[in-house]
């Protein structure tokens, strides 16, 4: 993937569209109490922006995009939660994660109120599968909270940081 354009569009034009997003879906929640259906496609552009993925626009692939020089040709599916402040005290959750599809694994990009990433997360399609299996009910049917994709997964991104994919590895040891 090129660094100037991201799924094929100029990323200066894509990074003001996005900005101008957040802007409006961090007001209208404010103003509502409700949220914009946006965090997925914000979560493509920045999972892929931060990590050098490359996007897929055909939705019925049954995955978001594809790994580069981490994760090489890996199919990767890309979900993004964002983490308000009454949610803490919630059991906040990621939307269904689709075993029935071709894919790899599973990029988590979590956002702050104002739909900024803050954490990005890697999890293997084994480790997701394996921990759903362990669970019986809602999780059965591909339902994870936030919480448990954590623990299986590799924290690989943070705002303070950046990337930390060879840094971070929380299955060691």
């Amino acid at each position: 993937m090129s660094q100037s354009t991201v799924a094929g569009k100029d990323l200066y034009s894509m990074d003001k569209l996005m900005r101008e997003t957040r802007q409006l879906a961090a007001r209208y929640r404010q103003t509502t109490g409700t949220s914009l259906p946006v965090t997925g496609e914000i979560a493509r552009f920045d999972a892929a922006k931060a990590l050098g993925l490359k996007l897929i626009d055909d939705t019925a692939a049954g995955f978001d995009a594809i790994g580069h020089q981490h994760w090489p040709d890996q199919r990767l599916v890309i979900k993004g939660r964002t983490l308000f402040e009454e949610s803490r005290n919630t059991t906040p959750k990621i939307g269904q994660i689709n075993l029935q599809q071709e894919w790899e694994a599973v990029i988590l990009v979590l956002f702050d109120d104002q739909y900024q990433p803050t954490e990005m997360y890697y999890a293997s399609r084994h480790d997701i599968q394996t921990a759903l299996e362990r669970h019986t009910g809602k999780k059965k049917r591909g339902g994870m909270s936030v919480a448990q994709f954590k623990i299986i997964g590799d924290r690989v991104w943070t705002t303070e940081n950046g990337s930390e994919l060879s840094v971070w590895d929380n299955q060691a040891g």
